[in-house]
């Protein structure tokens, strides 16, 4: 067995306790016991610290700096009952955008993650030592900014689902690699985009908040017309313009996509009600 000199070095409770009110930690070390070693959170994180700390924490060390790790058992709230649905639509030119009109713009994550490709080129290019020891230093960087975008995006929907009452729906996207077709520019960054991150972190705060959230089938919902339901490709002039040869109806193409999931999600809840609906007797 190998142990690396970064890895995680766990602690119960009899080795590290933790002070709330002072923001202070005391740990066993070989060394005998550090008191008053303060430690720094948001104060909604020190009240859930506070609140829901269980079992063991761990202290590891990132890019020179040590990080407390605790495991926090909250629990879910009762979900509500929705009104309707808020549908989803996730994409590259616009990471997300929702059927009440919010639009998360993906233009700054893509220009962050251009230049970071771009000078990750030159480094390797480069191949001297100090090139190798930069690309190490940037290394997970471009991750950790797409990381530190995704919760606000996945907050900003949750919230908007709990204060009209509605529930979330979102695309099922397993196996979108394999089934979306993109020119050959567009490839490294639809590879390299956190579609499922940001998935889970809507789930994971939908359930802290009691939104419901369901999974659709998103085939189609960029060609169809959320008015009058035709679909056809042709409806779809753009990537921002969606045209219906039916009804005329102009639209965001985004956000028409986004109506027709949240259509979709109410008909997949509905199903699901009626099937949880016990049998009648014999």
């Amino acid at each position: 067995m190998r142990f690396r000199s970064n890895a995680a070095q766990p602690y119960d409770d009899r080795c590290l306790s933790w002070q709330y009110d002072a923001q202070t930690v005391s740990i066993w070390t070989t060394h005998g016991r550090i008191k008053n070693v303060r430690f720094a959170c948001s104060a909604d994180a020190l009240k859930i610290l506070r609140s829901h700390r269980q079992g063991e924490s761990d202290l590891i060390r990132r890019g020179g700096v040590l990080y407390l790790i605790a495991t926090c058992d909250v629990p879910e709230a009762e979900q509500c009952e929705p009104d309707g649905f808020i549908g989803v639509d996730l994409g590259i030119v616009n990471i997300a955008t929702t059927s009440t009109g919010y639009r998360a713009a993906g233009r700054g994550l893509n220009r962050h993650r251009r230049r970071q490709r771009e000078l990750r080129r030159t480094l390797q290019a480069k191949n001297t030592k100090s090139a190798k020891r930069l690309l190490k230093k940037r290394n997970r960087r471009e991750q950790r900014h797409a990381t530190n975008q995704n919760p606000i995006i996945g907050k900003t929907i949750v919230t908007e689902a709990e204060r009209t009452s509605s529930g979330i729906a979102l695309e099922e996207l397993k196996g979108i690699r394999q089934r979306v077709r993109l020119r050959k520019s567009q490839r490294v960054t639809f590879h390299s985009w956190a579609f499922a991150q940001l998935g889970d972190f809507i789930v994971y705060k939908a359930r802290r908040a009691g939104v419901p959230v369901v999974f659709v089938d998103p085939a189609g919902t960029s060609q169809q017309c959320c008015e009058c339901g035709h679909i056809e490709r042709k409806n779809r002039v753009s990537q921002a313009l969606f045209t219906c040869r039916s009804c005329g109806v102009v639209a965001h193409a985004d956000r028409n996509a986004s109506c027709n999931i949240a259509h979709r999600g109410m008909i997949v809840w509905n199903a699901g009600r009626e099937s949880r609906a016990s049998e009648p007797a014999a």
